[in-house]
């Protein structure tokens, strides 16, 4: 391939990773990660609610990886209540798997601008062979999409598995039990999804500028060896 088009090839690989490391850094600060409903399942049981009157015992919750906020509905209209994670859900969250979710998106916006950096030095410099070639924009690139699907994983797993929404929901109600009636991932997750994305399809692009993908080795190699070890 021409130099000038893997040199096109490179740029908009590395706009990519720059779009994707300040995309998961605006993700990180927002609570736009889960939207859900909350039902007031005490209140709603009190006065035997049923139909159209269950909407006054229902809630709104969303919430990201530091901070969130419930409007609590239990029939006499809606109480927003904020709240953060460090330190006043510390105790009733799984403290680790949420700890982990940020520590890979913070490393996930490390290498995506590491990755940035290499492409647009091996797009406008001399590549080194091993650390800024294609070798190392490969493991740059696996890294960010491997982190940002152990994200994806983990934050789903904390959401869907260890119920986080009903956690939230009935932190610190003594009297009032609240049920989670739906919820669904939100835009900063999906941002997560489409970086991963654009970290594999930068792989794909290194590919389609002529280099091998890592530990891969010419088809016709051993057919080469064994012709020069019969002229001897």
């Amino acid at each position: 391939m021409p130099a000038q088009q893997k040199k096109i090839i490179f740029c908009v690989a590395g706009v990519l990773s720059l779009a994707c490391a300040l995309g998961t850094a605006a993700a990180i600060g927002t609570q736009l990660w889960v939207k859900g409903t909350i039902l007031c399942k005490t209140g709603a049981l009190l006065v035997n609610a049923t139909g159209q009157e269950l909407q006054k015992f229902v809630g709104d919750i969303q919430y990201g990886l530091f901070r969130g906020q419930r409007v609590r509905q239990c029939g006499l209209g809606g109480r927003p209540l904020h709240f953060s994670f460090f330190p006043d859900l510390l105790k009733i969250i799984p403290a680790s798997i949420h700890v982990s979710v940020i520590l890979f998106c913070t490393v996930l916006v490390i290498f995506a601008l590491v990755g940035a950096g290499f492409f647009m030095f091996n797009a406008f410099g001399s590549p080194y062979e091993t650390l800024h070639g294609p070798v190392g924009l490969y493991l740059w690139s696996f890294i960010a999409c491997s982190c940002g699907c152990l994200i994806m994983i983990l934050f789903s797993s904390e959401v869907k598995i260890h119920h986080l929404s009903e956690k939230i929901a009935n932190f610190k109600e003594g009297s009032f039990t609240f049920k989670t009636q739906s919820e669904q991932f939100a835009d900063s997750f999906w941002v997560i999804l489409v970086c991963s994305l654009a970290h594999f399809l930068n792989a794909l692009l290194i590919r389609f500028a002529g280099y091998q993908f890592p530990f891969s080795k010419p088809k016709d190699s051993g057919t080469v060896t064994g012709a020069a070890d019969l002229m001897y």
